[in-house]
């Protein structure tokens, strides 16, 4: 997901999509997920020079991957589409006036069961060893910037600073996930679940776990045999019910979380046992994939003396 909060910061990718023939390779590769530039080229009847331009427009922006593969004389490029959703956001006045954030490092979780494959990292290195689980209860485990998990949970403590006697009105968190295969896989679904202070939001499918080229922020070190980047979900939690990217996710609503303004809440995410797609799951900070971020948490609230 792309999430464009201002006419500015959407410029490039609009003026990347205000072309016919770009928005013509668009719907081509959603109609066939992984096409080579040359069938492309052909389908669009222009060839593989004009074709180059308009499909790296597009992959800047982040809209297509490209990869390359070696193929008989040379190498073969194909390209498919990269993101699911465009979230647009223009009007911020409509927001909360007062909010609180808090930025959460993957490794900060106080609770987790693990089950392999799993392993962590940051920065400057592997986090122990890979498939042990041991290293997730290591005090080095605070400096993970990347986790991953085949089945099991991450939970973490939010802190809560609200002023006193404020309303929690809305509730909005981030962050990039993915499926966790062994190695890499481009198809392989994962059920990955919700749940604030023991109640399931809801579950969302990730397709897969993406290594057909380097996510953005990568370390130089990391290898491109494990998993390089994720889609950004933004989990909205109000009076109304529980949205992921805009759309409704489930009926649950503030009320049933027992949030109260001046203690923490539990946040977990999880892959069950008893999912229909165990696929595992990959958490990104923001020295991994494409977003340069930590699982961020947004409050909004009604100050005292406002509250209706």
């Amino acid at each position: 997901m792309i999430h464009i909060k201002s006419p500015e910061e959407g410029a490039a990718l609009f003026k990347a999509l205000g072309s016919d023939i770009r928005i013509a390779i668009v719907k081509i590769l959603l109609e066939e997920p992984d096409m080579s530039m040359n069938e492309l080229a052909g389908r669009l009847n222009i060839t593989a020079g004009a074709l180059t331009g308009h499909v790296k427009r597009l992959e800047e922006c982040g809209v297509l991957k490209v990869s390359t593969e070696g193929a008989g004389h040379g190498n073969v490029k194909r390209c498919c589409v990269a993101l699911d959703k465009i979230l647009i956001d223009f009007r911020p006045e409509l927001r909360k006036k007062n909010a609180w954030q808090v930025s959460l490092k993957v490794g900060q979780f106080s609770d987790c069961e693990i089950w392999p494959t799993c392993g962590m990292a940051s920065k400057e290195g592997l986090i122990g060893e890979m498939d042990d689980v041991r290293y997730f209860s290591h005090p080095s485990r605070f400096a993970a910037d990347i986790l991953w998990l085949g089945q099991g949970y991450v939970e973490y403590t939010v802190p809560c600073f609200l002023p006193q006697g404020s309303r929690i009105d809305g509730l909005t968190i981030s962050a990039e996930l993915s499926s966790e295969a062994p190695g890499v896989n481009e198809v392989w679904p994962s059920d990955i679940s919700f749940s604030i202070n023991g109640v399931l939001l809801g579950k969302w499918t990730s397709p897969g776990d993406f290594g057909s080229r380097r996510g953005r922020l990568n370390p130089e070190w990391w290898y491109d045999s494990l998993n390089q980047y994720g889609f950004l979900k933004m989990l909205t939690v109000n009076r109304e019910g529980t949205f992921i990217d805009g759309r409704r996710l489930s009926d649950v609503t503030l009320d049933a979380l027992g949030l109260d303004e001046r203690k923490g809440f539990r946040l977990r995410f999880s892959v069950d046992e008893d999912s229909g797609h165990v696929g595992g799951m990959t958490l990104f900070g923001r020295s991994f994939g494409n977003y340069e971020q930590d699982i961020e948490v947004r409050m909004d609230y009604s100050a005292a003396g406002e509250n209706g």
